[in-house]
């Protein structure tokens, strides 16, 4: 077993392996995985404190003793025509440290002709209705690619855990679906967006954007949490900024319809702006298919939104509740 590098954490942080080869990675899983204390976070590089959220979320699950893998692999399966596939930054010596302050035990980050030996794979797996609307309906076949190689990837690390982040919340609910529907022997896990001191959800993409267009791209969780409050606004009964007896606490609210509106606004009027924000949707669902809710929903939603600030497509989304719990 020979990892091309082991790069030495801070005083006091653990270390961690670098493996490009599949046999070499496979060797070290044989070695050191421990039954029922494997877990995987699964990235495509330029690691931020989004993804070291992650990392520790992998970390705290299975604990001291168990084995946590970043995978590190941008996959050309999920880039559409014109998409950034080139310029996708790929920043593996930094990502190293990133994963090593986190508390990662393995960093996986193998060449495409590792991952898909034969070239592109003729037979892929297929998101379904559940990956046509929205991010699939703005980039065709993006969530059969990332099926795809998730599909690749669980095989490969064989975890308990995967970790994913709610900032990618179709992503995460084709893939439940594609674990539940399949019968993959592993639990995936969401965890909370991570947000910029401004509001701004932390994405590798948000490199790209200027001053005058990071500014704008603000609106985007603006717009969110206008919505979340229109809701709350709507149920003066149920004041109190959270429900306790929701899902980890999940905001509470009351009408769909006030959501939406708020939201819209807040966008409508960034349209405006210089440089403008170019709204690719704004949509209110139930994360369990996808789908839009209706006025009497009841439940977990997910209020999403997407758009263009100059060259950068970004997207950001909240967990609602809607109703009793």
């Amino acid at each position: 077993m020979s990892p091309k590098l082991w790069r030495k954490a801070g005083p006091g942080e653990p270390d961690v392996e670098l493996f490009t080869s599949r046999a070499d990675f496979d060797a070290a899983l044989a070695q050191f995985a421990a039954p029922g204390r494997v877990a995987v976070v699964m990235t495509m590089g330029a690691l931020h404190d989004g993804h070291a959220s992650l990392i520790r979320a992998a970390r705290a699950r299975v604990g001291a003793k168990g084995l946590v893998t970043v995978t590190v692999f941008v996959n050309p399966l999920q880039f559409g025509a014109g998409e950034d596939l080139e310029r996708y930054p790929r920043t593996l010596d930094a990502d190293l440290e990133v994963a090593a302050a986190a508390g990662a035990d393995i960093v996986f980050a193998p060449p495409v002709g590792e991952v898909y030996a034969s070239g592109e794979p003729s037979v892929r797996m297929a998101a379904g209705p559940m990956g046509e609307g929205y991010e699939g309906a703005s980039r065709p076949g993006h969530f059969d690619g990332v099926l795809t190689v998730v599909a690749k990837l669980l095989h490969l690390t064989r975890p308990d855990f995967a970790f994913f982040g709610e900032k990618d919340a179709q992503q995460l609910a084709v893939i439940r679906r594609m674990a539940l529907d399949l019968d993959f022997p592993v639990e995936i896990v969401g965890a909370p967006t991570v947000r910029e001191a401004d509001g701004l959800a932390l994405s590798s993409r948000n490199r790209y954007l200027s001053a005058p267009e990071r500014s704008t791209a603000l609106t985007l969780s603006r717009a969110l949490f206008a919505g979340r409050d229109a809701g709350r606004q709507a149920a003066p009964e149920h004041s109190g900024p959270e429900n306790p007896g929701s899902p980890g606490g999940l905001p509470l609210v009351a009408s769909p319809e006030a959501v939406r509106t708020a939201a819209r606004a807040a966008l409508d009027e960034a349209a405006a702006l210089e440089p403008p924000l170019a709204l690719d949707y704004l949509a209110l669902v139930d994360p369990s298919g996808f789908t839009e809710v209706a006025d009497d929903h009841t439940g977990e939603a997910v209020l999403a939104v997407a758009a263009k600030v100059g060259t950068t497509r970004l997207i950001d989304n909240v967990r609602l509740w809607f109703g009793a719990a």
